[in-house]
């Protein structure tokens, strides 16, 4: 099980698909800032809550410039049907053998009720044009998590 990255360090490259089999690798984001949001489940009411809260923030989010996507175990199909429920307006990649969420630190022992078991712990990277990693939220609490990614996006603009 992998730490979180530390900002400052190079983001590990990727390579993924998205809901509609759309191939996303981090070297075509270079750029733009890419922010990577990981979340337990899809249809779940934390996950729903935050996805909402980006969709409802996303243009703001695609003025500075930078690009978002989600990222869960959940399969293509799942996603597709959280996308149009939802209306999310961006990609959620799909990582079932969770070796993207593994590579990021996200893929980790939870202890729910006493019950220990592997999966994603909530967390969020913002990374800049190059790929490094500027900002890494642990633990996320989904309530605000939005204007604290925009908050670090605005911050990394006034200083280009």
């Amino acid at each position: 099980m992998a730490d979180f990255l530390e900002p400052g360090t190079k983001s590990p490259a990727f390579t993924l698909k998205d809901q509609d089999g759309n191939t996303v690798k981090l070297r075509g984001l270079a750029g733009n800032p890419v922010v990577l949001y990981f979340y337990p489940r899809d249809n779940t009411p934390g996950c729903t809550k935050e996805a909402c809260a980006f969709r409802d923030r996303y243009s703001e989010l695609l003025a500075t410039g930078a690009q978002l996507f989600g990222i869960s175990t959940d399969t293509a199909e799942s996603h597709i049907k959280f996308r149009d429920e939802f209306e999310l307006p961006f990609p959620l990649l799909v990582d079932t053998d969770h070796a993207m969420s593994e590579k990021y630190g996200a893929w980790r022992e939870k202890n729910n009720y006493g019950k220990k078991s592997m999966g994603i712990q909530r967390c969020t990277y913002v990374l800049d044009s190059h790929g490094k990693v500027v900002k890494v939220f642990k633990r996320v609490k989904v309530d605000g998590h939005d204007q604290q990614v925009l908050d670090v996006l605005a911050e990394m603009g006034s200083q280009q």
